[in-house]
């Protein structure tokens, strides 16, 4: 393939920062990390907890469970005399 001087230019110009956008990707890939819950619910609770939402909305179901977890998880804090 023939190309002039300017066109030729272009070319490397546009792969120079097709280069640049890779390097950004690759390093993006490379600092990533698997998201993951912190708890893992039986499908049976999901079902329960989408059932949940339908009826009275995301927000105050997130609400409630966490009001729950906090309350159930804040015994581990507690110490034995």
């Amino acid at each position: 393939m023939k190309v002039s001087k300017e066109e030729k230019d272009a070319l490397s110009t546009a792969i120079d920062k097709m280069n640049d956008g890779l390097d950004v990707f690759i390093q993006l890939y490379n600092d990533s990390e698997e998201d993951l819950p912190p708890v893992d619910f039986s499908e049976e609770t999901i079902k329960l907890i989408e059932k949940a939402i339908a009826s009275i909305g995301r927000e105050k179901v997130s609400e409630k469970i966490n009001t729950i977890v906090k309350e159930l998880l804040s015994f581990f804090g507690e110490q034995k005399d």
